[in-house]
């Protein structure tokens, strides 16, 4: 006969729990028809990991205290847009720039259910109530800052929703709700997971109704995050101020570096790209507590860009970004929209003067191959 030992749990660290079915309750047995509150019902008792698990629910419930709402997590940053514009059910949506599977998911309901896409400047022509309005900043890869509170004034005008993509630049760097976004989307792959190790998506909404049926429709969606990730997750947040924090302040120095030394670079920097160098305004509201990691620089040729990303040392050239590594990425290697001569920057916690250091080596070694070019 075997015999089922239970243990009082007291890990620090949440454990890794891989199952994706769980025993019912022999003394607690009702019926789903009976069932008053599912959703609470599967948070205490987990049936089905698909549904709920444990994990899930308590990073889902750490993050909705680090995002300021009522977080709703998800499998990718995709899933959770997708999420979005299944919940929201918009025939229009209003875009300009964003992050390219964005555009594929709306090009996907355009395709298969006729959605109607329109830039931001249409907004006052075209938006009804009910439409949804998407903006992401600090928008990637240039790490820039666009003006959430005007656009949120034009969406509510309309009486439309503002979404927010504010993945490069999580709380406490923006808060995206003291502007006047109405949903918050952050691909938590990035700086909410951090060590490049997880995929993940949160969609952060005002009240606790939104949440609950945006999880009632995640069930069905099949998006709720898996156990590994989410243990990997709630590891990453014990960390996440203070990686932040590091991440900003490095990029910081080193986008001044840069700017201030353009000039020894004349043959190579044709444009930096940054919210530090935006003058605006509304940038040092937006983005009162610091700036996004992320920033861009155009070159002057690709050859340039094939051989800056070879030259350094510190710098690992691959995609994505938010993690603790610096990260530099020859753009049009994942986007074939993209300016060609494009180098995105996604800054870790290393020594900044080592990541300078780094920075000027290469830049000096691009700049001696082209001074009599």
């Amino acid at each position: 006969m075997l015999t089922v030992i239970l243990m009082k749990i007291s890990d620090i660290a949440p454990p890794i729990n891989v199952s994706t079915t769980y025993r019912y309750d022999e003394h607690n047995l009702i019926p789903a028809a009976e069932v008053k509150d599912f959703l609470s019902s599967i948070e205490e008792n987990p049936v089905y990991s698909r549904e709920s698990h444990a994990n899930s629910s308590r990073v889902q419930k750490v993050l909705s205290k680090v995002l300021n709402g009522h977080a709703v997590i998800y499998n990718s940053g995709c899933s959770a847009f997708h999420a979005l514009m299944c919940h929201y059910n918009p025939k229009r949506i209003f875009f300009d720039e964003s992050y390219f599977g964005i555009k594929a998911i709306a090009n996907l309901i355009t395709r298969n259910y006729g959605l109607k896409q329109y830039s931001l400047k249409d907004i006052d022509k075209f938006a009804q109530e009910g439409d949804i309005i998407h903006i992401e900043t600090p928008l990637n890869p240039f790490g820039t800052a666009i003006n959430i509170k005007e656009i949120a004034v034009k969406a509510h005008a309309k009486k439309a929703l503002l979404s927010v993509d504010s993945t490069l630049a999580p709380p406490p760097l923006q808060n995206a709700f003291d502007f006047g976004a109405d949903i918050v989307l952050h691909s938590a792959t990035k700086y909410l997971g951090g060590h490049s190790d997880l995929l993940a998506g949160v969609l952060v909404v005002k009240t606790e109704k939104e949440a609950r049926a945006l999880i009632e429709d995640r069930i069905h969606l099949g998006t709720n995050i898996g156990n590994l990730e989410s243990f990997l997750l709630l590891r990453s947040l014990r960390t996440y101020e203070m990686r932040l924090s590091t991440q900003s302040q490095n990029v910081v120095k080193i986008v001044n570096f840069l700017e201030t030394n353009r000039c020894q670079y004349k043959n190579v920097i044709q444009h930096i790209y940054h919210s530090s160098l935006q003058k605006e305004v509304f940038v040092s509201e937006q983005l009162s507590k610091g700036h996004t990691a992320v920033f861009a620089v155009i070159f002057k040729s690709q050859e340039q860009c094939k051989n800056f990303v070879q030259y350094l040392k510190y710098f690992q050239h691959a995609t994505s970004l938010g993690g603790v590594e610096s990260l530099v990425e020859w753009r049009a290697m994942s986007d074939p929209d993209i300016d060609p001569c494009l180098i995105r920057f996604s800054i870790g916690c290393e020594n900044a003067e080592d990541l300078i250091e780094d920075l000027k080596s290469a830049l000096c070694r691009l700049e001696k191959e082209n001074i009599n070019m």
